[in-house]
């Protein structure tokens, strides 16, 4: 058995209501200035939290204004409010670009490394401020993972930094804050999860320690994300659907995904598709090319949604893809790329960029070529 490296917060807290274990730890702190970033829906959830924080003395700055695929440029324009503020603490309470925004202001607060410069493994140089992340998504896990996203603009595409220092201090992960999230957000956000634990199962370098993970968030998410889009109060299906991301999560660092996130890069720099939604779209085409990679675990994967057995493990894996692909029909999900706006003529120029991307195209069972990257691409139109 080959090593492994698992990296994750120092403590993960797991419960509805643990927003408020938030407050009571951050406050015998001896911190005195937080940085909460945000979205404009989750202001009105966090008031009383933030108004508490202001009675025990602390000074808050709430930022509200992240857009859904930052920038370089947005990051750097954040990064001097924050600096500005003279920050010695930060939250990030949202979902997956709120959390990645919040860890590199926190790493980067004192740093004089330029973001753009960071793109890749390892580059990050030193430890930033205190901060913790707290997600109102059950999706992107990046509340657990060491890894952050941003739009760089030179190459319009979305390009990874992941560095141990980009793992928060703590992790409140409250499923009472997901609750109020829109039926579509929910089910692009859960694909997305449900991404993560099928390429990290799948994943060349897939390990033991992680599998169980991977298979367990499988599980939860298979059962529970159209309970939630359905009913989004329904919280036992809002609980499972936010462990199974948190398992989706501790993937990340020690496996991390594949060519599903490869070539959703492309849509996201240059369409600004959201990242769930390209996964969503893009998750049933790579699973139907990579399975002959690994028949035995696209088997145990659909096992494990729920899907029939079949005679032999092929036929098993297909009824797994047949599965996810009606769960994401039945979620709302479109299944072609002329759906959202993404034309033909862009196929070529998208299979290139997704090239780019070797960090996670190393990681795939089966190796992707430009041609290949091409045709799956094609299979969606």
């Amino acid at each position: 058995m080959r090593p492994i490296i698992l990296q994750q917060p120092q403590r993960i807290v797991f419960g509805t209501g643990c927003i408020s274990q938030f407050c009571d730890e951050y406050t015998k702190m001896n911190f005195k200035r937080l940085f909460i970033l945000t979205a404009p829906p989750i202001v009105p959830l966090i008031e009383s939290t933030i108004k508490k924080l202001n009675e025990a003395g602390i000074t808050t700055l709430v930022f509200d204004r992240i857009t859904q695929e930052p920038s370089v440029a947005d990051f750097k324009s954040i990064l001097n409010i924050a600096q500005d503020f003279h920050t010695d603490s930060v939250i990030g309470i949202g979902g997956g670009s709120v959390l990645d925004i919040s860890k590199l202001i926190a790493t980067l607060i004192h740093s004089e490394q330029q973001v753009e410069d960071l793109f890749g493994i390892g580059l990050i140089s030193q430890r930033g401020c205190w901060f913790a992340c707290m997600p109102t998504t059950a999706g992107t896990g990046s509340e657990v993972s060491p890894n952050a996203i941003l739009l760089d603009e030179r190459d319009k595409l979305k390009k990874g930094i992941v560095s141990p220092y980009l793992i928060a201090d703590v992790a409140y992960v409250d499923p009472q804050l997901t609750v109020t999230v829109p039926a579509k957000v929910t089910a692009e956000t859960g694909m997305d999860a449900l991404t993560h634990c099928i390429e990290a199962y799948t994943n060349k370098f897939a390990h033991p320690a992680i599998d169980m993970y991977a298979l367990m968030g499988i599980e939860l998410i298979a059962a529970n994300l159209l309970k939630a889009v359905k009913n989004g109060n329904d919280i036992e299906a809002r609980e499972a659907l936010l462990l199974g991301s948190l398992y989706g999560g501790l993937c990340l660092g020690p496996v991390n995904t594949a060519a599903v996130h490869a070539l959703s890069y492309p849509l996201g720099g240059e369409f600004h598709i959201s990242h769930g939604l390209s996964n969503a779209i893009l998750l049933p085409s790579v699973m139907k090319f990579n399975r002959s990679a690994n028949l035995k675990k696209y088997a145990e994967i659909a096992i494990a949604c729920g899907a029939p057995q079949g005679t032999n493990d092929d036929e098993t894996a297909q009824n797994g893809i047949d599965f996810i692909t009606q769960l994401s029909k039945d979620c709302g999900i479109p299944t072609r790329l002329t759906e959202i706006g993404v034309p033909h003529e862009a196929v070529e120029r998208m299979a290139k960029a997704a090239m780019d991307v070797q960090r996670l195209l190393k990681n795939n069972p089966r190796e992707v070529t430009e041609a290949d990257a091409k045709a799956i691409y094609e299979s969606l139109y």
